[in-house]
């Protein structure tokens, strides 16, 4: 990865000097630093769209709430049944009230 040239294109597209963004590059190339997984940004999404808390929305997809709050930090990915329920929800928020009646 050739940080200082991406750290340029970044600044470019800023417009400005950014003081920091060389030592994020050598920190991410590195795999020091949060990442963020994809099915972790899903769970979120999913649960924000729905409007519902973490206890509400763990008990819509009869999940515990800790289990919910080890997906959305990363610690732990969901499994494929639920990350395709996840999809779901994500883009047909409104199904969560279908689940609430099951």
């Amino acid at each position: 990865m050739d940080i200082e040239k991406i750290a340029r294109a970044i600044e470019q597209d800023a417009g400005m000097e950014l003081a920091e963004v060389r030592q994020a590059l050598s920190e991410a190339s590195a795999g020091i630093g949060r990442v963020t997984t994809p099915a972790q940004t899903l769970v979120r999404a999913a649960r924000v769209k729905t409007g519902l808390s973490q206890q509400a929305f763990a008990d819509r997809i009869a999940t515990p709430v800790a289990t919910l709050r080890d997906w959305e930090q990363g610690r732990f990915s969901p499994p494929g049944g639920i990350l395709c329920l996840l999809r779901l929800l994500e883009r047909h928020p409104d199904l969560s009230d279908e689940l609430a009646l099951a």
